[in-house]
């Protein structure tokens, strides 16, 4: 099916931070997404889940479904933009279905889809 290689992935900090300075935030109750147009940084996706969001297990679980609903949309999205996904506390208690349709929601207020 659709693969996540580990070179897309954002890993390092000054890269977090980059992003989230300087991109494009759209938010909803779920999530928060930043858009970030750069050299260097072009087709690459981090995920975030802060200590707010409560114990490990939760912030992983929040990332996990986060990772996934990307994974299965990528190939709808622009391949020119560094993406950003930030997860808030009311996304620890609900359904894959939800954060997908927050996702998309968010994807397109954000117009990244349509390669």
């Amino acid at each position: 099916m659709y693969k996540l290689p580990k070179s897309r992935i954002l890993r390092r900090r000054n890269d977090f931070q980059k992003v989230h300075r300087f991109g494009k935030s759209y938010a909803n109750r779920y999530l928060v997404l930043y858009v970030f147009t750069a050299s260097g940084l072009e087709d690459k996706v981090g995920f975030a889940a802060g200590k707010k969001l409560g114990n490990a297990v939760a912030r992983n679980r929040v990332k996990r479904l986060m990772r996934e609903c990307y994974r299965l949309h990528q190939q709808d999205i622009k391949r020119d933009i560094c993406i950003l996904l930030v997860g808030r506390k009311p996304a620890v208690e609900v359904k894959y279905n939800v954060i997908e349709k927050a996702f998309l929601n968010l994807g397109r207020k954000a117009e990244i889809f349509g390669r």
